[in-house]
């Protein structure tokens, strides 16, 4: 299918529009002072459906699209949207944008449209199986985390999915349109005893139709690894408290490296100032041996992109390599005030929103150590494998993470599971004190959302198993 049928038929069609007629209007807003103007249209489909106390109790729908443009002078950004999607309204929009440089000669601007290379299917995967399915594949689930054990007592699934379809025109001629599939399955058990309850939560999905989850991500596995945490939490003892080596798992540990160094690494704190990462290029800020990397280019991945919300082709960008910082992620407004180019990294949160820098799929390369040798090697620490939740500050780097799975570490070997384990440092040094890095690199099950400037996007992360020689451990045991 041609990147543009989709956007035709649910964009530019219903509008009246045509190539000619989105260049006109992009060149409302640009021209003068105005050195970046961009037209941004989306349609988005969302559906969804929630299992509680063994029955689906919930389903939605919804359907929503608009418009937003976009003009720049050089700190100065102009923004106007609109859900009506019309020339009169694009042109009111657009003057209404470009009002921020003053009066000017209007641009002529003649568009180009670029075909992206495809990190997934541009179908819809709402369509791709029937309500019918949904509902039955929720209620295997249920029946997989109950028969995983008996003490398990409450089970909250669910089923989503959306399709976005976009088209971005540029004011140097770039036209670009994506669709853009997503699936995601939530699965969240508790389970009890007379005296205690435990929690456990897993899930995965991706830019993918429905198939995903008859294929690479089974339903009833991901439900008995959910009921499986939940088991162990309910044995769990006091986490220890002190300073000491911690070991982080593969894969969803890797949201302790999105949080507390990523967001750091985006464009637009850097060019403040704002980010403990700022004006270290070229400075080491990790341990060798510790390379990070943003690669939207991954095929199917929930935070994968063929295009950004601007139009830019992502890349897979080395941030840190091998302990140097060597890059930051940039969209086009903050990449232009640094003098760099961007980086594929303009994401919103729909057409309602400005593009801000943002990371897509965010991971450490794996080492060339065993997983069995990092555990080994600690003769008293803690074993961090699944996080629920945490906050950082982006000027200073500290975080404060909480554990929803882990375990003490003694003598080499894994011990019991504890509760209530928090790690606390900061991104920065907590990078410096990386000793060994595991070959088993791992992506998440695709279940990340992103929060930053009050816009949520999909996301994904990864780690390989990391030794940290010393890290501020918040626990109640001994």
């Amino acid at each position: 299918m041609d990147s543009m049928d989709p956007a035709e038929h649910l964009l530019l069609a219903p509008a009246g529009l045509d190539v000619e007629g989105l260049a006109a209007l992009v060149a409302e807003a640009a021209g003068g002072a105005i050195e970046l103007a961009d037209l941004y249209l989306e349609h988005s489909r969302q559906q969804a459906f929630q299992l509680e106390e063994g029955r689906v109790r919930s389903g939605s729908h919804a359907i929503a699209a608009g418009f937003g443009v976009r003009a720049v002078a050089g700190e100065a950004t102009g923004f106007a949207y609109s859900e009506e999607i019309n020339a009169p309204a694009i042109r009111a929009a657009a003057r209404t944008a470009r009002a921020i440089a003053g009066r000017g000669t209007t641009a002529t601007v003649s568009l180009v449209h670029r075909a992206p290379a495809p990190r997934y299917p541009a179908d819809d995967p709402i369509d791709s199986a029937l309500d019918a399915d949904k509902v039955h594949l929720l209620e295997r689930v249920d029946r997989a985390a109950r028969a995983f054990d008996p003490r398990v007592d409450q089970v909250v699934a669910t089923l989503a999915a959306s399709h976005q379809v976009v088209v971005v025109a540029q004011s140097d001629g770039e036209l670009v349109a994506d669709s853009r599939p997503l699936v995601r399955l939530s699965i969240s058990v508790v389970a009890r005893t007379p005296t205690r309850c435990g929690r456990g939560s897993a899930g995965g999905g991706g830019r993918s139709p429905f198939a995903l989850f008859t294929g690479e991500l089974d339903p009833e596995t991901l439900a008995r690894a959910a009921a499986r945490q939940a088991i162990v939490n309910l044995a769990a003892r006091p986490a220890p408290a002190g300073t000491m080596a911690v070991v982080l798992g593969p894969g969803w540990p890797g949201i302790l490296l999105h949080e507390a160094v990523g967001h750091g690494l985006e464009g637009d704190f850097n060019r403040k100032g704002s980010s403990a990462f700022a004006g270290r290029l070229g400075q080491r800020v990790a341990a060798p041996g510790v390379t990070v990397v943003d690669d939207a280019t991954l095929m199917g991945r929930r935070g994968s992109l063929s295009a950004d919300d601007e139009g830019t082709p992502p890349a897979a960008t080395v941030l840190i390599d091998d302990g140097i910082l060597v890059g930051y992620l940039q969209d086009r407004h903050n990449g232009h005030l640094m003098g760099q180019p961007s980086t594929g990294n303009g994401r919103r949160q729909s057409f309602a929103h400005l593009p801000i820098p943002r990371m897509t799929n965010t991971f450490m390369r794996g080492g060339e150590v065993d997983p069995q040798e990092i555990l080994a090697s600690v003769d008293d620490g803690l074993y961090a494998v699944q996080f629920s939740g945490g906050q950082v500050d982006i000027t200073s780097g500290k975080f404060v993470f909480a554990a929803s799975e882990a375990y003490r570490i003694r003598a080499g070997k894994l011990a019991e599971p504890v509760r209530d384990a928090t790690l606390i440092g900061d991104g920065p040094d907590c990078l410096t004190k990386v000793t060994l890095v595991g070959n088993d690199l791992a992506l998440d099950l695709g279940i990340g959302t992103c929060s930053k400037g009050g816009q949520m996007v999909p996301v994904g992360v990864g780690l390989p198993t990391v030794k940290l020689s010393a890290l501020t451990v918040g626990g109640t045991g001994g």
